[in-house]
């Protein structure tokens, strides 16, 4: 028999079947949070919770996709848009390797590279993007995107911005003698 990945089965699952695993170590902070909740509002569940079937229970446990699973939890909207039904791709595997899928899950997903990140930055802010339109679809506050832009050094991204008068020059101050 030939082998097929669980995602070439994804079933749809009543949220109430579905349980957390008590071995998760993952966190997410609450800004990367409110930005998976706007990724799922606007693009919808791109991606299906792994779970493992319990028979015993009838209850689909979490292996992979627990922040995803609360996003509906916690958001009536996605709730309601969604029917209360979770996108679920089943793995049938011991508790050992499913403790080991989860953290390959957690950590396979990396982390962003800083100066990748300064150039989409840099790339959007060119395609006349705000910094208020980064910062919402972006998951950013203006401090990061500040910090973004002065990696890429160009002085340009900030030809738009009005600077405060914290200090005056010389020259400026001779003038008014």
């Amino acid at each position: 028999m030939q082998y097929k990945s669980p995602v070439y089965n994804i079933i749809s699952v009543p949220i109430e079947k579905v349980v957390p695993n008590t071995y998760n170590p993952n966190t997410v902070a609450p800004p990367e949070l409110a930005l998976l909740y706007d990724s799922i509002k606007a693009d919808g569940y791109t991606m299906p919770i792994v779970c493992y079937y319990s028979k015993s229970d009838d209850k689909y446990v979490i292996v992979d996709g627990f922040h995803r699973y609360r996003v509906m939890l916690e958001h009536k909207d996605i709730y309601d848009r969604e029917n209360g039904m979770l996108p679920v791709s089943v793995i049938d595997k011991p508790l050992s390797d499913r403790m080991a899928s989860t953290i390959r899950h957690n950590r396979a997903r990396g982390s962003h590279d800083i100066d990748l990140m300064s150039n989409i930055v840099k790339e959007l802010h060119d395609m006349g993007r705000s910094d208020s339109w980064i910062s919402k679809h972006l998951g950013m506050d203006k401090d990061e995107i500040l910090r973004l832009k002065q990696i890429t050094g160009l002085a340009a991204m900030f030809k738009d911005i009005d600077f405060g008068k914290a200090w005056i020059s010389e020259k400026e101050d001779l003038g008014n003698l």
